[in-house]
């Protein structure tokens, strides 16, 4: 077997682990947020940050969700990491938007973020603030989850098939589960453009 072949075989086999379950779930609680005019915050770091920006367009345009990334602001970004440390970045960012209990956080994360081996810990002092305030905690991640797995409402964990290509398979499953919830009729308001235009 070529690596194509075998890439293409453990994303086979995560999607047949994924858990159905947990996704429907996740657009229960975005639904909910909705319905009570809540945002969502969407945090990650590295390619996750780039899901987040991507992710933060579509519930805005597709679903209508007031939604924000605070890496998309690298002024602020780099301002604040300069200025206050990394561990802090996600956290004061909240606190300025006011985070409030109607309002949700999204991690796309491949750790989930974890204190013991100072891993993100960026999200987890934004984890640990969401829900000092009670706001609603979902996320997609990879591995066993981490943080986020612990304290989130509802968590997508993407299955680990190959210990070799976690974050590749982590971070394109992100996109697949996050472009099902736009597309799913509890959530989808917005027509997207080429599917309409061929109506």
């Amino acid at each position: 077997m070529n690596y194509t072949q075998q890439h293409i075989k453990e994303a086979i086999s995560i999607l047949n682990q994924l858990d159905l379950d947990s996704i429907e779930n996740m657009a229960e609680l975005l639904a909910g947020i909705k319905a009570d005019q809540g945002r969502i915050f969407f945090l990650g770091v590295g390619g996750s940050a780039g899901n987040c920006s991507h992710a933060v367009n579509d519930f805005r345009k597709i679903v209508g969700i007031e939604s924000y990334a605070p890496t998309d602001n690298v002024s602020e970004l780099t301002a604040r990491t300069n200025d206050e440390g990394w561990a802090t970045i996600f956290v004061e960012w909240l606190k300025t938007s006011r985070l409030s209990a109607k309002d949700a956080l999204f991690i796309l994360s491949v750790g989930g973020g974890g204190l013991e081996k100072n891993i993100s810990p960026n999200l987890v002092e934004a984890l640990k603030l969401a829900k000092s305030v009670g706001s609603k905690v979902t996320g997609i991640v990879g591995r066993d989850g981490g943080y986020t797995a612990k304290v989130a409402d509802v968590c997508v964990i993407i299955p680990t098939v190959n210990a070799d290509t976690i974050t590749p398979h982590t971070e394109a499953f992100q996109a697949v589960v996050w472009h099902l919830l736009v597309s799913h009729p509890k959530l989808k308001a917005n027509e997207t453009k080429w599917e309409s235009a061929v109506k």
